[in-house]
């Protein structure tokens, strides 16, 4: 709880929709109807509030509270076109928490020198006096 004290709203929203689109995609393999329909229902259309998208929301909760569907396979095509859907908002939501840091700069010339009270220390120990 504490660390989510310390994320602001952007970043919680990109990492519960990485767990979400997790969460779908595992389910989905195993063909776990039951689970699929209640992260559809209860987890999709929560983030979904949360993040704005209103439509994705709506679509959501309308593919487990519509009619129901004839079989599990059409009921798997729907939740592969809720995937489909999630993944398409992902990029907006992306912030490159796993990105590289960024270069540093490198130096245009000489070292910079050291402060005086390296150089006198340094000087010392190695015989080389600073000016």
């Amino acid at each position: 709880m504490m660390l989510r004290c310390n994320m602001d709203s952007a970043t919680i929203l990109q990492l519960g929709l990485d767990d979400l689109l997790a969460d779908l995609r595992y389910a989905r393999r195993g063909r776990d109807l039951g689970r699929l329909a209640l992260l559809a229902y209860c987890e999709v259309r929560r983030w979904a509030r949360d993040a704005g998208e209103s439509e994705l929301a709506a679509h959501s909760s309308a593919m487990v509270l519509g009619a129901p569907e004839v079989d599990r396979d059409a009921f798997l095509q729907h939740i592969d076109g809720l995937i489909g859907e999630l993944e398409r908002v992902q990029p907006k939501f992306s912030l490159g928490l796993c990105a590289a840091p960024a270069p540093r700069p490198a130096y245009a010339g000489a070292p910079p020198a050291p402060l005086a009270s390296q150089a006198s220390s340094a000087g010392a120990a190695s015989g080389v006096e600073y000016r």
